[in-house]
């Protein structure tokens, strides 16, 4: 069976920033090709990714990740039969604990002052799973009675119905290895294609009642309520992610879910920013340029191109310097290492469009296009090998 692989390049400019901080404050960063450059984590980006789904995918088509398991399903229960309010907690543990899952008790104390409890890690689960523990539930015990479900096995209730966000990120339970999903999408940790050094910014906050009493008061002090800093960079960064089609579809059964699942994350991921510091910075921007490739053979990363930091081109542009060893890597991966993509589309915008269109020399071929429309021709694509095999 021929493999389906999307991959998506991306070249992003970020002004001053901080989106994603370490356990100092600092924005991250990582040393390669000897030289310090800004990081954004990987996990930060498939969160920014999964969030945008909300507006991409009908809810049905999405999970919930957290630790409060038994009060998803008890709601659910609840849904379906709101006279068993009184054993409902206790029907949606005792499912929950069938699965294998361990539940501990919170901290946290419901209305009645009673403990919750949950699994003692995130767990992932569609709502589809979630609506099917409850009905396993009432199935087992339709008069409410939680000791009907002593000894039930209800591992079987989360081998299937993945949600699509679930089948592309994956899902890890260390003590119930069964029910582990293998992820069908991988995200790298976004780098720039430059060396940086952070900076700081000092600020101050003034207090505007201090300032109204000044003028009453000549020995008010003016000065400032609270000084603090705030670590800082800038940096145009390459994104990389992959989409094993074929795993995604194992992992779903269905097609069409599988052609939603490649639309929406081709869009969500290039349109999504990570919050850190949003407020402070206001830093969202979008992509300059956008590579996307279909593979039959495997996952190639370009972040090789950048290995040399990536100095400014004679326009003083460094996001055309920067596609230009883009494409020019691509190239060389599909003509002198024959990992030759079976389509390819690009995206790009002022000086990085400048310098891609001054970088073809027609030995890879590609397909100019504009954000609306690439999600869904690479669906289209992917839909088709699909359904061919």
């Amino acid at each position: 069976m021929s493999r389906t692989i999307v991959e998506l390049h991306l070249l992003q400019t970020v002004p001053p920033s901080n989106v994603n901080r370490d356990d100092t404050g600092s924005p991250k960063t990582a040393m390669f090709g000897g030289t310090r450059r800004a990081r954004v984590s990987s996990q930060a980006w498939k969160r920014a990714t999964r969030l945008a789904f909300d507006d991409l995918l009908d809810r049905r088509d999405l999970g919930v990740r957290t630790k409060r398991v038994v009060e998803f399903v008890e709601d659910a229960i609840l849904d379906k039969r709101p006279d068993l309010r009184e054993t409902a907690y206790d029907l949606a543990a005792s499912i929950a604990t069938s699965t294998g899952l361990k539940l501990n008790k919170s901290k946290r104390k419901r209305a009645d002052e009673t403990p919750h409890e949950e699994t003692g890690y995130l767990v992932f689960l569609s709502r589809l799973q979630i609506d099917r523990l409850a009905e396993a539930a009432l199935e087992a015990a339709p008069d409410g009675d939680p000791a009907a479900l002593k000894g039930y096995k209800g591992k079987a209730l989360l081998d299937t119905g993945h949600s699509i966000d679930l089948a592309l990120f994956g899902r890890m339970v260390a003590d119930v290895s069964d029910l582990n999903v293998d992820a069908s999408a991988q995200v790298a940790h976004a780098i720039s294609v430059h060396g940086v050094e952070n900076e700081f910014d000092y600020f101050t906050a003034v207090d505007d009642a201090k300032r109204e009493e000044d003028d009453d008061d000549d020995e008010e002090d003016a000065g400032a309520a609270m000084i603090g800093t705030v670590e800082f960079n800038s940096s145009t960064l390459y994104r990389y992610a992959t989409v094993d089609a074929n795993r995604l579809y194992d992992n779903l059964g269905d097609a069409e879910a599988t052609r939603r699942g490649v639309e929406a994350f081709v869009q969500a991921f290039v349109e999504s920013m990570p919050t850190g510091k949003q407020n402070t910075f206001a830093n969202r921007t979008l992509p300059e340029a956008v590579l996307i490739t279909v593979r039959d053979s495997m996952p190639i990363n370009l972040v090789g191109a950048f290995e040399i930091p990536v100095v400014a081109d004679a326009t003083g542009s460094r996001a055309a310097a920067a596609s230009r060893a883009l494409i020019t890597r691509a190239t060389e991966v599909s003509t002198e290492l024959g990992q030759r993509p079976v389509a390819s589309w690009v995206i790009a915008v002022g000086s990085a469009k400048e310098a891609m269109l001054g970088s073809t020399d027609g030995s890879l071929d590609w397909v100019w296009t504009t954000l609306p429309d690439l999600s869904g021709q690479v669906g289209a694509l992917v839909d088709a090998r699909l359904r061919s095999e």
